[in-house]
């Protein structure tokens, strides 16, 4: 039924059409998903409005490809998956994106309202309780319960999701199928988004820190993904040059000080061994947005008994898993500059760290010396196969990780920056890298991405090799294929069990890939690699490496692990 009023058509439309157009107003360009008989009319709604439906295998690999483009983009990323089987099949993904930070709604089909009766027709083989499954998990979830109260509930999950969280909206179908006397020219409900404020420290803290910094002579400053998103890589390197410190991030925020002179990696399990040495020679350490969590700190191990100044934006973050002497609530970058402005700059007698001899050695810094590479007849040594695709891949890239033991590759593969650089390790499982890349490959089209995954991982999710090609993404992906539980494997050599349950057949996976329209390669040595180099400079179309790593080689956070549960110090 159609009207005109006021020059406008006003006419009678299903829920989802209107929702779909209040998506659209958003400014959203693409949503992510696996359509169900209960979202099926609402993503037609949706590429009807225009916004780019990328549909994905399975549900896990449909929310985090929505995980990985809110990431990239920095924007709302939306995923719409089914009910029942579909919700609890998307619920590792949903779990994961729910401590990411990313900004993520997860809009789900749901049961209709007023279906239920003694005498009714049944089962419902799709019955799940979604609303206390998903809330027990962590999300935040709304519940369309009425076709007028249904935009409303849409703006209010978007401005959740939008503050940074990843948010559930479940729509019955019921509703989605309601009518509603609707004027296309009506703006959509606003969705409110609170605004953050960069706050200063007290004084009386920066005072503290000030006195603390006072008595040091080999400061350390280790900045966090938190001290990057707050623009403050400027200021942190303006108060490593006042005070002579040495510079290191944490693994999320890898790369943040790239090319400045006295930055020496990462802190924690992928320090290479310049970083150590002056790691141990440090006397204080003032550290700007990192949580200190046990991969950070090695355990508590890569920290030394200094002092500890811990700046951060959120009060509980502070000691929370690791404890500080002195505390600053506060923006990075606000903090950074309060202490510049009390702090004088110490000459250069007073900077034992920052000399010509320190430039030149981390300047010189070779990773391969750390390690004999531990190559055998059919197989590489990660390390080396790490440090030789630093200097193949494409100097534009995005590196997404999934999780296991080959994680020990991570030190050797540079990145432009932290924003691109994307670990999926929040929820300690294996799985989640392949739709999180697709995602970053959606938003940064004009770049690589890589995916460096294990061959468990793969084996999980090895269905979207056809939503690579589908979607035509630039896509490189790195198979670490040590035919085992790498990380399994290892725990069970570290307690002297056997360890048969965790490894498995060699796999080729480069002529399964190749039936995906890939181009692949099988990596048994590091002439096979240089073969390919050529390909993976320069890449056509997406590129598999079936790279055969050698089981033996554990990653340094496993023997740091070891070293714990021994009660090592």
């Amino acid at each position: 039924m159609n009207s005109v009023e006021s020059g406008h058509a006003v006419r009678t439309a299903p829920v989802y059409e209107v929702l779909a157009a209040d998506i659209k107003s958003l400014g959203v360009e693409a949503v992510f998903g696996l359509m169900s008989d209960d979202t099926a009319l609402f993503v037609t709604a949706l590429d009807m409005v225009g916004i780019t439906f990328h549909g994905g295998r399975h549900e896990n690999a449909a929310i985090s490809m929505a995980e990985g483009y809110a990431y990239a983009s920095g924007s709302l990323g939306i995923a719409v998956v089914g009910r029942g089987p579909a919700t609890a099949n998307g619920l590792h993904a949903a779990v994961y994106a729910a401590r990411t930070g990313s900004r993520v709604l997860i809009i789900y089909g749901d049961a209709a309202f007023g279906t239920s009766s003694t005498n009714a027709l049944g089962p419902d083989y799709k019955a799940f309780n979604a609303l206390g499954v998903l809330t027990a998990a962590g999300l935040q979830v709304l519940r369309a319960t009425s076709a007028a109260g249904a935009r409303t509930t849409l703006a209010d999950a978007a401005g959740l999701a939008m503050q940074g969280n990843a948010v559930a909206l479940l729509l019955p179908t019921s509703i989605q199928l309601s009518k509603l006397e609707w004027d296309d020219a009506d703006p959509a409900p606003s969705v409110v988004v609170a605004e953050t404020r960069a706050e200063s420290a007290r004084p009386e803290a920066v005072q503290s820190a000030v006195d603390c910094l006072g008595r040091s002579q080999r400061p350390l400053i280790i900045a966090g993904l938190g001290a990057h998103r707050a623009g403050a890589r400027e200021a942190l390197e303006q108060l490593a040059d006042r005070i002579g410190a040495m510079l290191l991030t944490t693994a999320r925020a890898r790369e943040m000080f790239r090319g400045h002179p006295y930055q020496i990696g990462i802190i924690g399990s992928f320090t290479h061994s310049v970083g150590r040495r002056f790691i141990d020679q440090a006397d204080s350490i003032i550290v700007f947005g990192a949580s200190l969590n046990f991969w950070t700190t090695s355990f508590g191990a890569a920290i030394p008994a200094v002092p500890l100044i811990q700046v951060d934006s959120e009060r509980t973050h502070i000691g929370q898993w690791y404890s500080a002497d002195v505390a600053l609530v506060g923006d990075a970058k606000e903090v950074c500059q309060q202490l510049m402005t009390l702090l004088p700059t110490r000459p250069p007698e007073d900077k034992p760290f920052h000399t010509p001899e320190t430039r030149q050695r981390i300047a010189e810094f070779d990773p391969a010396g750390d390690f004999v590479a531990a190559h055998t007849a059919r197989t590489i040594d990660p390390r080396s196969l790490g440090i030789a695709l630093d200097r193949i891949l494409p100097e534009q890239r995005n590196l997404v990780y999934d999780a296991g033991n080959f994680l020990g590759i991570v030190p050797y593969i540079s990145v432009p920056g932290p924003d691109q650089f994307k670990f999926t390790t929040n929820f300690a499982s294996i799985g989640l890298g392949f739709g999180t890349a697709l995602g970053v490959a959606r938003a940064r089209s004009d770049s690589t991405t890589v995916l460096v995954v294990g061959d468990g991982g793969f084996l999980m999710t090895m269905s979207e090799l056809e939503t690579v090609v589908r979607e035509d993404l630039p896509l490189i992906i790195v198979v670490m294929n040590d035919c085992a539980y790498g990380a399994e494997l290892h725990f069970l050599k570290m307690h002297q069990r056997p360890v048969g349950t965790s490894v498995f057949p060699d796999v080729d996976f480069a002529p399964i890939a190749e039936g995906f329209a890939f181009e692949a390669f099988t990596i048994r040595t590091m002439d096979d690699l240089e073969q390919a180099a050529p390909s993976i400079r320069s890449p056509e179309g997406p590129i598999l490496l079936d790279c055969k790593i050698n089981a033996d080689i554990a990653g340094s956070f496993m023997s740091e692990l070891a070293a714990f549960e021994g009660g090592e110090e």
